[in-house]
């Protein structure tokens, strides 16, 4: 009987196809090529980004120096500017005269300090 039983799941077995190997692997294949393509596009955008975050640091970089240098030559310009032979000049230019020496006025009125200078001289 056992034979019998044996014989006739055999015969069935051979009716029933069997499945192939390869309609089971094209699942996963499907899946470890659209995450290694997808990987390989993270990667390209990510190297792009970088790069063009690269250019923008040079370009700013660049620009800080520029900026540096214009503040420095600026900064020397105001310094040749209030330089005291510089203002004492532009003031001889504008009419102005040396004040002298500091005269002052206490609170009953009297002047102390100085030497009196008259409107027309010119010490």
């Amino acid at each position: 009987m056992r034979r019998a039983v044996r014989g006739r799941a055999a015969r069935l077995a051979r009716l029933v196809p069997a499945r192939s190997a390869t309609a089971a692997r094209t699942p996963f294949v499907l899946l470890i090529v659209l995450l290694l393509g997808s990987g390989l596009i993270a990667l390209l955008l990510l190297n792009s980004a970088l790069n063009q975050g690269s250019f923008k640091l040079s370009r700013l970089k660049k620009q800080t120096t520029e900026l540096t240098d214009q503040q420095q030559t600026l900064q020397q310009e105001v310094d040749a500017y209030s330089a005291p032979d510089a203002l004492e000049q532009r003031a001889r230019e504008l009419g102005m005269v040396p004040g002298g020496s500091p005269r002052f006025l206490d609170p009953h009125g009297t002047v102390r300090g100085g030497t009196p200078v008259s409107p027309g001289s010119v010490p």
